[in-house]
């Protein structure tokens, strides 16, 4: 297409890239050359304002300083460096690119392969308690056998992963030390576009680097990120940066920078931050129940456009469309219906669909959520009580590592006998969400899975079973659209 493609956890869409931005392997060195430069004629700039915690961004005027709130929170932010191991080494003598291949091969000589060299990576984090509880992002910690964190003051500490959630990607850390510093959290509810924000974290490495920007956007819906409205800003962030804090002109955490959008696989301009509020919604699971759960009403929504909001009678384009209310399921149970629109929940209004998710999973299995349904050109109150989203756990145990239910990244549930009717199958488990492995692999939300390892399964159990059996790999039999295919998935 013309321009260099970067594969990092990320989607490729048109030649732009959706980066993570753990600082795996090592860092390209940057170069330098001088810069000429020239008289420029000045003009009198406006005198800066001190921000002090507690500040609020409509006190701002002027061009900001942020040398306060940067000395008072940037002791918090802390490097992460992790360790990797049973990689290969980046070079392996007998590779295709190696110059000794056609030398070997041509005389006969098997390909050598180099030793295993660790895979190492570099991200950020923020001390949230003084029990010495990190934040950062799940693709910075998940698959590393050895966690180090670094503080300003240089001291260094082993850190033990509480737990991961792939979905939102977000971690939690822990560090055993005394006098830690802590940031303070902030409510990104109260955001606004064109607010000032501040970043800190290391990128490529380079500890406590300090970029500022403004929050370009709100709840933007990204691949991927069903389950998390993401704060868009253009404050730098790079590779390391991943897992540092975004905070408010108040001196509050707002959110965890996550990812970049990118056609060159460095900052263009364009950074997205998981809220704050999601993150520790997360934690406090992760850290009392060791898993997050998350709620379901079982609705296949899709957006409304101009068109639609005309057809259905709607003021404006808004809400999530149900498509397929789920056979038996909390919303078919509840009443709802296919061509309702779902404007709110619980009093919040929804003017996307990827919102919906993002609501949802954050209610309690087992509460009920009233919704705010437009049916026949007029609004009416439906309440569903909420289901748990079944799927792989994804949290670690004690010994840091992912249980073998959550090695997939698929969440599925057995078909209804409709379902089952309507597909010509004897049974199977239709994948709802799909992240992680199985998403890599090419899995798809509506696949249905029918077998593994040449087992056939038809509950999650029997999945988990299979799957528990897999040290690296799962041959998954899935059901397409009417045809079976057999889809690979490396979950070592």
């Amino acid at each position: 297409m013309g321009r260099r493609t970067f594969v990092a956890a990320l989607a490729v869409t048109g030649g732009i890239a959706w980066l993570g931005l753990a600082g795996c392997g090592r860092a390209p060195q940057p170069s330098t050359a001088p810069v000429a430069t020239a008289p420029v004629a000045t003009a009198p700039a406006a005198t800066p304002q001190p921000v002090s915690p507690g500040t609020t961004a409509a006190t701002v005027r002027g061009l900001p300083d942020f040398t306060d709130l940067v000395a008072h929170n940037g002791p918090a932010v802390v490097n992460i460096a992790v360790v990797e191991k049973g990689r290969l080494a980046a070079f392996q003598e007998g590779a295709p690119d190696d110059p000794l291949h056609d030398f070997l091969r041509r005389f006969g000589a098997p390909p050598q392969r180099g030793p295993q060299q660790p895979l190492r990576g570099e991200g950020s984090g923020f001390i949230v308690a003084p029990q010495g509880y990190i934040l950062t992002n799940a693709h910075v910690v998940a698959d590393a056998s050895e966690v180090t964190v670094r503080l300003t003051d240089r001291r260094e500490f082993t850190a033990k992963v509480v737990g991961v959630d792939r979905r939102t990607d977000v971690a939690v850390i822990k560090i055993d030390g005394k006098d830690l510093p802590t940031v303070r959290i902030g409510d990104p509810s109260k955001l606004r576009p064109g607010e000032w924000v501040v970043a800190i974290g290391s990128p490529f490495g380079f500890d406590n680097s300090v970029t500022a920007g403004i929050v370009s956007a709100l709840s933007r819906s990204l691949p991927d990120g069903q389950y998390t409205p993401f704060i868009q800003t253009d404050a730098a962030v790079n590779p390391g940066n991943s897992g540092g804090p975004l905070f408010n002109m108040a001196g509050e955490v707002v959110g965890i920078n996550s990812q970049i959008y990118s056609r060159t696989g460095g900052f263009m301009g364009i950074s997205f931050a998981i809220p704050i509020d999601i993150a520790i919604g997360v934690k406090d699971q992760l850290v009392k129940n060791g898993r997050v759960q998350r709620g379901r009403i079982g609705v296949l929504v899709q957006e409304v456009g101009q068109q639609l909001a005309d057809s259905f009678g709607l003021d404006r384009p808004r809400g999530a469309i149900v498509a397929q209310a789920e056979a038996g399921g909390p919303a078919a149970k509840a009443g709802l219906k296919s061509g309702d629109v779902i404007l709110g929940v619980n009093g919040q209004p929804i003017e996307r669909s990827g919102q919906l998710s993002a609501v949802i999973s954050q209610l309690r299995p087992g509460t009920k959520a009233e919704l705010e349904v437009w049916r026949d050109r007029a609004s009416r109150k439906i309440e569903v009580e909420v289901a748990e989203l079944k799927e792989g756990a994804v949290a670690a145990n004690e010994h840091g590592e992912a249980p073998q239910g959550g090695k997939l990244g698929l969440s599925v549930r057995p078909l209804s006998p409709q379902e089952r009717r309507a597909a010509g199958l004897d049974g199977g488990l239709l994948v709802e969400d799909v992240a992680g492995p199985a998403l890599e692999a090419g899995v798809q939300p509506g696949d249905v899975v029918v077998g593994a390892n040449g087992q056939r399964v038809a509950s999650v159990e029997e999945l988990e079973a299979q799957t528990s059996k897999s040290k690296r790999s799962l041959a998954l039999l899935v059901n397409r659209g009417g045809t079976t295919i057999f889809i690979p998935i490396k979950i070592g």
